[in-house]
């Protein structure tokens, strides 16, 4: 690990947090929560809402995509996305859920600025849940160019992720 500048589990815990939470709502997948776990570790995200059914470590598909990611990112279980948004929200997170909408705003042209944002991820077949649509900030769309107009979450996380903390790296 020393050869490779990586921290301690320690260090990273004590380490500063980029002001991010990813908010999955009613994901079914155990391998798109655990690769959730791993790009949110990347990018020292401060911590993981798992709402509904979304599945919750320690379980080994979660463990074989997060390697170890669990251990490292803070998280926290919710009965419902909407308590999540509203804890969040009390807090002074702006809430965006990531989704093709009416008024979404394109990524490349989202700027959050210092603002702590919460970014809520939906079900798989679903999308966010339209109850929690209504109590966002906003909407963030990743640009596509192709026929199918989705992206699996854990990819659709590693980009939006990757946007939102490149212009905070300095202060990390």
């Amino acid at each position: 690990m020393d050869e490779l500048g990586r921290m301690s589990v320690q260090a990273f815990k004590d380490a500063k947090k980029n002001p991010l939470v990813v908010v999955l709502d009613n994901v079914r997948s155990m391998h798109n929560v655990g690769s959730v776990f791993r790009t949110s570790d990347a990018f020292r995200i401060e911590a993981i809402c798992l709402c509904g059914y979304t599945p919750q470590p320690p379980h080994r598909d979660i463990q074989k995509t997060a390697l170890g990611a669990t251990e490292t990112v803070n998280w926290a279980h919710y009965q419902t996305t909407l308590e999540a948004i509203q804890d969040l929200k009390a807090n002074g997170y702006k809430i965006y859920a990531v989704e093709q909408a009416e008024g979404s705003i394109s990524l490349e042209q989202f700027q959050s600025g210092d603002d702590k944002i919460a970014v809520v991820f939906g079900n798989e077949v679903e999308g966010v849940d339209t109850e929690i649509l209504a109590y966002a900030d906003g909407c963030i769309e990743i640009p596509q160019l192709g026929m199918k107009h989705s992206l699996n979450i854990s990819v659709a996380a590693g980009i939006l992720l990757w946007k939102l903390t490149e212009p905070r790296l300095a202060d990390l």
